[in-house]
């Protein structure tokens, strides 16, 4: 199996793999947050909140600045055009067999549909 030397391609999987990571990222597309904010919109701790905001801010999705006691939460400066091309190429892939399976299906419904008419006359 070929190996990646883009190791932050795990990092960012491993962060969207969590639902209330993807939901966090969500929230901060439409705006900037604080970590207690965030806390009470997925009705979870502080800590637990830290916790996954700490592993979108190692993946670079998240950025957090502290001022005072509050810690706000923003979009991080990168994004995800290099985990998304790599997808792409496995979805053409897919899209690509699924189009070979397609055409012996129906070549397969053809021929049965030929010899269904074999049989009855």
């Amino acid at each position: 199996m070929a190996q990646y030397g883009q190791t932050h391609f795990d990092a960012s999987f491993g962060a969207l793999s969590d639902a209330t990571r993807r939901g966090v990222l969500e929230q901060l597309g439409r705006s900037d947050a604080s970590i207690t904010a965030l806390a009470q919109k997925f009705h979870m701790t502080l800590t637990g909140m830290k916790k996954h905001v700490s592993v979108l801010e190692q993946a670079g999705l998240v950025s957090t600045e502290k001022v005072g006691r509050v810690r706000t939460c923003r979009l991080g400066l990168r994004g995800l055009e290099e985990e998304a091309a790599w997808l792409e190429r496995y979805r053409q892939l897919w899209a690509a067999r699924f189009d070979e399976l397609d055409i012996v299906v129906e070549e397969l419904k053809r021929k049965e549909k030929a010899n269904g008419r074999k049989k009855r006359k």
